[in-house]
């Protein structure tokens, strides 16, 4: 990367003559490719010191990229691992059991802590043999609990005070990895007592590992998560054939000199094929190497909510042959190709840059095939459809995103070309690229295509994004929480809303008891219809009905809805007279809840009850039903009742939502708080997203240290050059600001070229799924933002080095 470059005559290239026959008793064809792999080989590992360099950043380039894949390759081991311990310990499938002395208790109980999940359970044996989760060696006892490491280290942290607050049980053990989905859940088992005194709110298992069947992906998400493979994974192949060609001028010039001793084009291009085959098995050692200690960081690191157990990245051994055999074969396919211009004689190299300018025709083959696969699909990925044309789609997008890398080349040379005068330090950064543009070009490939593809994947995102986020019809300026918890009876409701109304951080909390009753005299059937009756002050009512005057002892009924909102039967007492059973089951209607019932307590509702029409509350539902206050049903003679309670938090309070939670979630499994907001995401598509903006760090990552190593084998290229240039009086400010230049105009025509590329690729992609298609210039600003950001720090990097090499030991020679 330095300024200026000899050069030999540029000449055309003489005829090579035809081969000379093999003698009968010469060596065969495969013995002269295995001789002249071998002496690549010895020239490799032992021509001296610039051939070790050579070697040496070949390996390192070639292995960060193999460190990649392997990880890459280890993902469907990853997600199996993951998913089959995920469901060992679940229990989303079950059937209702008889109890026995096998079954026990079981129920939910998550809740979330600075933003972060906490997945929770409660568990009560019913018997002496009840089913025990994987990792757990023992159950706990009521007041005891078993907490994941990760869980138990942040409980044991200042950081963890607040959530101390909630989960006051005492620890009595450690979840092990089997019952984990990574090394950073948080995640606990609590014992409990009180279970069964609330028949609605557990289920009866004797088993765990019962989870349902699996939905499919539909073919928009399957679309997206083979678009996010292809856009993650080919830069690193791009990564890697840059690799295989560096030091290329340095190796023309030896197999020139093997010229000049009776070698012929051919027997040279097999002596380079073995140099590239030595630093491409080099690099499979190395990226095994690195793969070791990165499988070790990840079960430490957690990125995006993902953190993986170093045991579970394994790379699958299908993948791992496929890259141990594909690797090689890359390197020499990319060597030999390398040597396509290029006419190797024995006077010199001459290259075709010097005579005639890159052909822009069959750079554009491969974008053309891209689309010739891709057009016929338009319109025929459907969220409805379960299967996509997988690999047609992958080698449309790949082909898309290789005329990218092919096109750039000729868009540097065809512009340098074209670029006159200036400061001296542009004159020679531009000067250099004219003699040739090729290793600037190649250095910012990498980082060009991946930019290339995330911008077409953001379109993608943003395309698709309505059909997987929905708006809930929250209304967040009522409330930003809603608290539901089972009770046995309605001062319990009223005790737990005065003390929401008292937390920290609270501006205000509207409480109300709901009951959901049969009527007086109903046959006690599990399939017995059932009506609301909620009760709350009045001025909690008037938030749920229109109503025209409110005082204490006023009852209103709600007529279900005409729409079809409402399951079919739903609400019969909400009429005027209408008897209620008060002492009925709330939730889940089964046999056993009826017979814990005890005796009816009917109640009425007046036959004077103004109808009323529902309000929205602040979840956008329609209480129908019966409204009451306080004055007129007393629910001391309630059982089983639910509190159901709106909260809106104060943003200037620190963890408002924390005060909140902890107000409410005393070690009870019966709580649950739903933060409202406007939208919601499928988890699905969630988990995509999550996906790749992991995979796209680790990608960024690869590039930068991709850039730090080319950049530092063209200054090692350049570095006798670098010394000339400063010994006959050039200033070091203006070498650096050069290398500076040189590295900024390919980068600047790189990011256009990837913004317009990847706008052509989502344009594309969006037609597949039959979307508008829209440019989301926020996203695209961000990534290209990220990818220069990238190239100037590697930049900066790459200055120390050039300084040093600016010295007079630079001229010595070999």
């Amino acid at each position: 990367m330095s300024a200026l470059d000899s050069r030999a005559p540029q000449t055309p290239p003489a005829p090579e003559s035809a081969p000379e026959p093999a003698s009968p008793t010469g060596p065969s064809g495969a013995a002269r490719w295995a001789a002249d792999l071998a002496m690549g080989v010895r020239f490799a590992l032992a021509g001296g010191r610039e051939s070790w360099a050579r070697t040496v950043l070949t390996a390192v380039g070639v292995g960060l990229g193999v460190a990649v894949l392997l990880v890459a390759a280890s993902v469907p081991n990853m997600l199996g691992a993951r998913d089959a311990r995920g469901e060992a310990r679940e229990t989303f499938g079950f059937e209702q059991v008889e109890r026995s002395d096998r079954s026990a208790l079981y129920t939910w109980s998550d809740t979330e802590f600075r933003g972060e999940g906490v997945r929770g359970r409660y568990i009560e044996p019913e018997g002496g043999n009840p089913p025990v989760p994987p990792g757990v060696e023992r159950l706990p006892g009521p007041g005891e609990m078993v907490v994941s490491p990760a869980l138990g280290e942040l409980l044991a942290s200042p950081e963890g005070e607040l959530l101390r607050e909630r989960l006051p049980q005492r620890i009595t053990g450690t979840i092990g990895d089997e019952g984990l989905l990574g090394p950073r859940e948080l995640t606990f088992l609590a014992g409990s007592d009180t279970l069964s005194d609330f028949p609605g709110s557990a289920m009866r298992i004797d088993r765990f590992d019962e989870v349902g069947e699996p939905e499919p992906l539909d073919a928009v998400l399957l679309l997206l998560v083979v678009v996010v493979c292809v856009v993650l994974l080919f830069p690193v192949w791009v990564f890697i054939a840059t690799s295989v060609r560096f030091g290329g001028e340095r190796r023309d010039r030896r197999l020139a000199a093997l010229r000049l001793v009776g070698a012929d084009s051919r027997m040279v291009r097999r002596i380079a094929a073995g140099e590239s085959l030595v630093g491409a098995l080099l690099g499979l050692a190395v990226g095994a190497a690195l793969f070791l200690p990165v499988r070790g960081l990840m079960g430490r690191a957690e990125v995006f909510d993902i953190s993986v157990f170093p045991a579970d990245v394994r790379p699958s051994a299908l993948l791992a042959a496929l890259i141990v055999v594909v690797v090689p074969v890359s390197a020499v396919a990319v060597a030999l190709f390398a040597l396509r211009g290029v006419a190797i004689e024995p006077l010199g190299v001459v290259r075709d840059a010097g005579v005639r300018r890159r052909r822009l025709w069959w750079r554009l083959v491969p974008p053309g095939i891209g689309l010739v696969l891709l057009l016929p699909l338009v319109g025929g990925v459907d969220a409805e459809r379960g299967t996509i044309d997988t690999y047609r789609i992958a080698a449309g997008v790949v082909l898309l995103l290789a005329g990218v890398t092919a096109v750039l080349p000729w868009l540097v040379e065809w512009v340098v070309n074209r670029m006159r005068g200036g400061p001296l330090a542009v004159q020679l950064a531009v000067r250099r690229l004219q003699l040739d543009s090729g290793p600037g070009a190649r250095a910012v490939s990498g980082i060009t295509v991946a930019v290339a593809g995330a911008v077409a994947v953001q379109m993608l995102f943003g395309g698709v994004e309505d059909d997987y986020v929905r708006p809930t019809g929250h209304d967040t300026s009522r409330a930003d929480f809603q608290v539901m918890r089972d009770l046995r009876d309605g001062p319990q409701a009223r005790e737990l809303t005065e003390r929401l109304e008292k937390t920290p951080g609270v501006e205000r909390a509207l409480g109300t008891a709901v009951l959901h009753v049969p009527e007086a005299g109903a046959a006690l059937d599990v399939d017995a219809p059932w009506t609301r009756v909620t009760v709350a002050e009045c001025a909690t009512l008037e938030q749920l009905a229109r109503l025209r005057s409110c005082e204490q002892g006023d009852v209103f009924v709600v007529p279900p809805a005409e729409d079809g909102t409402q399951e079919s039967g739903a609400h019969p007492g909400a009429r005027p007279g209408a008897r209620l059973d008060l002492n009925s089951p709330v939730y889940s209607q089964t046999e056993e809840a009826y017979e814990q019932a005890g005796r009816p307590r009917p109640w009425s509702v007046p036959a004077d009850a103004p109808v009323v029409e529902a309000r929205p509350d602040a979840m956008g539902r329609y209480s129908a039903g019966v409204l009451a206050t306080p004055g007129a049903l007393d629910l001391t003679r309630a059982t089983h009742v639910r509190a159901d309670i709106f909260v809106k938090a104060d943003p200037a309070v620190p963890d408002a939502a924390e005060h909140i939670r902890n107000a409410v979630e005393t070690g009870s499994p019966r709580t649950q708080v739903l933060r409202l907001s406007e939208t919601d995401q499928s988890s699905r598509f969630a988990a995509v997203q999550r996906a790749l903006y992991a995979g796209a760090a680790g990608v960024m990552l690869l590039i930068g240290a991709s850039m730090v190593v080319s950049t530092l084998e063209q200054l090692r290229e350049r570095r006798k050059l670098l010394s000339v240039l400063v010994a006959f009086g050039t200033r070091r400010s203006t070498l650096g600001w050069s290398v500076l230049w040189q590295t900024a105009l390919p980068v600047a025509l790189g990011l256009f070229l990837a913004a317009a590329g990847g706008i052509g690729l989502g344009a594309v992609l969006l037609k597949l799924v039959s979307v508008p298609v829209a440019v989301h210039w926020t996203s695209l600003g961000v990534m290209t933002g990220i990818g220069a950001g990238v190239v100037l720090l590697v930049t900066v990097l790459s200055l120390p080095p050039l300084w040093r090499m600016m010295r007079p030991d630079g001229l010595r020679t070999e």
